[in-house]
């Protein structure tokens, strides 16, 4: 069991039946009244996100999560095609469960599957991932990484912003979190 007060970002619950990872949670103490737990939930299956306020010291039961490394092996329309690298087995899954991280996802690429009875829940991405830069404005002699940003796309279609001295076909370090340039390499 896992009580409110143990929230933390991340974290995934059973709540009425259905298992849910908390996104974020705030602890809110009200005069003359016990304190709360407000909370962003998203529902693993459907991706759908609710608001939920909790008592504080509601339990739930606790979710065993097992992490798998599984290769991205190629997108076939909504569909994402995945190898656990253990046992070699295929694994498909909708698009929707990925979300936006399919903008950093490389064929080929290595990544953490989370797995809950043998059903791929959710995958975490590396927090960096380096890209070559196909498309973007040429350089101009004198841009330093403070003079601005331009957009650029990574071969994965990706549109990210980038400083103005990245040219088509460096390698840069994009973060997988936030979608934001880190570094050139």
């Amino acid at each position: 069991m896992i009580s409110t007060n143990e929230f933390k970002s991340g974290v995934v619950i059973k709540y009425n039946g259905d298992l849910w990872q908390i996104q974020s949670y705030q602890h809110v103490k009200m005069q003359q009244r016990a304190p709360i737990v407000k909370t962003r939930m998203m529902k693993l299956k459907s991706g759908s996100v609710i608001e939920q306020s909790f008592r504080s010291g509601d339990k739930f039961e606790d979710v065993y999560l097992e992490r798998k490394e599984i290769q991205f092996l190629y997108r076939d329309g909504d569909l994402l095609h995945f190898m656990d690298t253990g046992d070699y087995h295929d694994i498909v899954v909708n698009s929707a469960l990925v979300g936006d991280k399919i903008k950093f996802m490389k064929d080929n690429d290595l990544i953490t599957g989370v797995y809950c009875d043998n059903d791929l829940l959710l995958v975490e991405l590396a927090s960096s991932v380096a890209f070559k830069v196909t498309e973007t404005e040429p350089g101009i002699r004198g841009d330093t990484s403070k003079a601005g940003m331009k957009p650029a796309t990574i071969e994965t279609g990706a549109v990210i912003r980038v400083p103005l001295f990245i040219n088509q076909g460096d390698t840069i370090k994009v973060n997988t979190e936030t979608g934001d340039y880190q570094e050139r390499m």
